[in-house]
Formats: structure tokens, sequence, C-alpha cells
């Protein structure tokens, strides 16, 4: 099956009326990253296939490409079965007290509700934890961290870490934790199935390709929005006014959040080129030269470049008004308060208050945190777009719960 449309030039300049054009801007987007955005040529959009060569089968709509894994970690029902069970043990965590569902609630599109993680030994993480939905698509996995590219290399952080502490895995430990599974008649029969050539299958690295590959089935495509983008729903006219002024050049908002995942990195089988910017939103300004609050300085806590300095990542909006409180450190309670900071071109903390600082005035804030004036009309109609991208069928697909409450 193809669709044919044109390419990057043409995106905003076809014929369609201004309340069609943005149904088919994420299709057109998708184009232009298939096709590197060279020129104004056709391109052709093969739409993606759903079931892989190992037989696991995700289910897209036509204008999802089709994801990316690894060579050495293919996706087999078997593995991510497996990966669902040691998602949601706490047995994984050195003192049996966290799993990684403790932090990725399903309910919560996989993150906690909380300003910051809290580890296995009540240590304080110092980031708020992000979404695991679509995680699939991202070529970064961190808050500031260019570098953390894979799932199974990402995990090592969460569960070896110790500043902080966040699962509790060490060398005194290790072969405790693989014990715990290795005597449980369950999981002998799930690893077995999920690595059938190994004799002894029960490692922790097998673990952690498991739950990567459970973590890479979490796929978000069936909110209210997509449906309206497949004609099989509608919009009520604020959230019409929402999306074009999300899509408009007077919010900006697609700048950063223009992509099938409404972020602006996004990986998959097609890629040619793929970006990985971060950025600096003006959320603070200590000292008047743009420093942020350690240790949560950004790509500057590993660069130590000064144009680092407080560049974070653009998570994803897909089922944003689930995921509060925001931002990188979960300073931002709710979605009108992170409208009123994009408003203003960045965040005000009045003097007296902890991080206090002028952050519209940040000398690193990204060329395009500018102040918009949205009013409170155009700002409570963008979130009432944003909440057409709430997916309630990932929030509650058995295919992704916790297996131990059933």
């Amino acid at each position: 099956m193809r669709r044919y449309i044109g390419g990057c030039a043409t995106l905003l300049s076809f014929s369609l009326k201004q309340s069609e054009r943005w149904k088919v801007l994420p299709v057109l987007l998708l184009a232009g990253w298939l096709s590197g955005c060279g020129g104004s040529q056709t391109t052709v959009v093969e739409v993606a296939p759903t079931t892989s060569a190992n037989g696991w089968r995700w289910e897209l709509p036509a204008f999802f490409p089709y994801p990316l894994v690894p060579a050495d970690n293919p996706m087999t029902q078997a593995k991510v079965a497996l990966g669902r069970h040691l998602f949601y043990d706490k047995r994984l965590s050195g003192n049996g007290t966290l799993s990684c569902g403790s932090c990725h609630q399903q309910a919560k599109a996989f993150t906690d509700g909380l300003p910051v993680a809290v580890g296995s030994t009540g240590e304080l993480h110092p980031r708020n934890t992000q979404s695991l939905v679509n995680v699939v698509y991202a070529p970064t996995l961190t808050w500031a961290n260019p570098s953390l590219t894979l799932l199974e290399k990402q995990m090592e952080v969460p569960l070896f870490g110790e500043h902080p502490v966040e699962m509790g895995v060490n060398d005194r430990n290790k072969a405790e934790i693989t014990h715990r599974f290795a005597q449980d008649a369950a999981y002998q029969r799930l690893f077995a199935a999920a690595f059938s050539s190994q004799s002894q299958p029960v490692t922790l690295g097998n673990a952690v390709l498991a739950i990567a590959a459970f973590e890479r089935s979490i796929v978000s495509a069936d909110s209210r929005y997509d449906r309206f983008l497949q004609g099989k729903a509608t919009l009520s006219p604020a959230e019409t006014r929402g999306m074009n002024l999300f899509f408009g050049e007077k919010a900006e908002c697609f700048h950063c959040h223009g992509s099938i995942n409404f972020n602006d990195q996004l990986i998959h089988a097609q890629s040619r080129i793929v970006d990985k910017p971060f950025h600096n939103t003006g959320l603070y300004n200590l000292d008047g030269q743009g420093s942020y609050p350690q240790p949560n300085r950004g790509v500057y806590e590993l660069s130590e470049k000064t144009e680092d300095m407080g560049k974070f990542r653009a998570p994803s909006l897909r089922n944003v008004a689930v995921t509060a409180p925001y931002n990188h450190d979960g300073s931002v309670a709710t979605l009108d308060a992170v409208l009123a900071n994009y408003s203003a071109g960045g965040r005000v903390i009045l003097a007296g208050l902890p991080n206090a600082g002028d952050g519209r005035l940040n000398p690193h804030r990204d060329p395009l945190i500018v102040r918009i004036s949205l009013s409170t009309q155009e700002q409570q109609d963008i979130i009432a777009f944003l909440n057409t991208l709430t997916d309630e069928t990932v929030l509650t697909d058995p295919r992704f719960s916790n297996p131990f409450a059933e």
C-alpha cells in the first residue's frame, strides 16, 4: 500500500482549507523525514507493515512509521511476555521493594505522578520520571544524555546506578537477584521460551533484553486525535482552535512537538538523518547569566560547554494530560502553568523563593522560546487540544498491565 504526497516545500502551501490542513500535517511531516526534506519532488511513503519477521505484531495507523529494533534483540512474543513480568517484579531490585513499574505506572502513561522519582532505598532522583510510551521511536532516552541511545544500555542506569540508587543492583547482590528468578518455576519456563537456544537462559543480561522488548511494545497510536486523522472522530471548536494554534506560527508548539510522537527527536526503520536536539526553555536563570540548579544543568553536566547549560530533551506530548507534574525536575505542577511559562517566553521565580531568577532573560534560552502573549482563552484551547492526545487504550490495555495484579 502506498500514499503519494508532496515534499517538504509544500507543507504550508498546498490548497486545503485551514481546518483540513492540520489533518494531514503529521503525514506530510513524515514524508519530509523519509525524503530528507530535499526539494519539492513527489515523495512515495510506504505504509509500514505491522508484522515483523519474527511474528511480532504492532497495530499502527497508516501514518505511523515502522519501528526500528536492534538486530541483536529482535521482538518476539515470548520475550515481550517475559519482559512484562520482569518489568513489574519487585524482586529485580536489590532489596525487593521496587519494580520498573513502580516508577512507570500504566494509568499515568508509564510515569509516576511525582515531581522526581524515588529509588528503592528512598533516595530521590534529581529528575522527573519520563513516559515509556512510544519509547521505541526515541533516538535518545534520558532528559539530557545524548549518548544513551539504546534501551539495553540505558537500563544499566536505573539498575546499577549508585548516585542516586534506583533499583539498587550491584556486584554484591547480582547473584542473589538472579537466583530469585532461577528458582522460580514460572520464570524458568518464561526465560526458556524467550531464549530457547540457551542452556542457562536465566541471567540479568537476558532480563535486560526482555524488559527492553516489552518497553518497545508499548505503542500509543489510538488517541482521539489519531482517530480524528483517520476520520473516525471529531474535535470540538475549542480543540480545533487549539490544534490550529499548536500547529501554527503564533504558538509555534509544533517546532519542538511536531512529529508523530509530538516531540522533535524521532527514529524509525526508514530514518536517514536523525536529529537529536536539546533545548533551554528559560525555566531558570539563577545568577542572571543563565545558570540552572545543580545537578540539573542539562547537557552541560556531561559536556561542560556553556552553551549546553539548561538544555533538555523535549518530551513527547502524547498522554501529557496524565503525566503531571512537568519539566525535567517536575517543578511545574499543571499544564496551565506550562502554557503560561511558554506564553511569557520563560519562567519568572520571584526573589525570596528557591531558585529565584528571570528565565525570560536566560542568555542560553532557545531562540524558539520567545514571548508570544497567548490569551487565557488561547492557552485553554491549546490544553483542550492536548487532552485529545490521551490514549485510553494504552492506559488500560491488558498487554501492558501488571500480570501479578490479575
